[in-house]
């Protein structure tokens, strides 16, 4: 049986959506089993997705307090990313749009918000209620950095695919 929602509609297995904002598009997925998502879970990942760029912005400046951390994926993804005898050298040194003398903030902040995936069935505290999915130079690069949230957009995990 689905749940139907004022946001998303009637909820069964998968729900997706590609939602603007700034110059970027990026790809909203929900997947849940509609009997198993509390409507009030649905509704904060509905406010979620209207607020994409305030998330993004939070999940940026935390990437960036992450780089004195020598060990953090965010700086392993920068470390692999900004290596200057990479094959997509070029193609990632373009994708970088800013240059304020900080390479690696740079880099974090030319990200591209590619894919956030909703699970609200994931709605208790430290659980991953959503993840996004960043990349640079992404047509170039099979690297990707995720950020998980909780229901209360704490950040509950890191990691660096690549």
């Amino acid at each position: 049986m689905a749940t139907e929602h004022d946001y998303f509609g009637i909820v069964g297995d998968y729900w997706s959506e590609t939602v603007e904002y700034a110059d970027q598009r990026v790809e909203v997925v929900l997947d849940a089993e509609g009997e198993a998502v509390a409507s009030s879970s649905l509704d904060v990942a509905a406010t979620l997705v209207g607020e994409l760029e305030l998330v993004d912005d939070d999940l940026r400046s935390a990437f960036v307090s992450q780089l004195d951390q020598g060990s953090s994926p965010v700086v392993k993804f920068l470390d692999t990313l900004l290596d200057p005898d990479l094959e997509q050298a070029d193609e990632i040194e373009a994708a970088i749009g800013r240059d304020s003398g900080d390479r690696q903030v740079d880099a974090l902040r030319s990200l591209t918000l590619e894919r956030v995936d909703l699970r609200p069935e994931h709605d208790e505290p430290g659980d991953a209620f959503a993840e996004f999915e960043y990349a640079l130079a992404p047509e170039d690069t099979d690297e990707r950095l995720v950020a998980a949230i909780d229901l209360e957009r704490e950040i509950v995990d890191v990691r660096f695919e690549g």
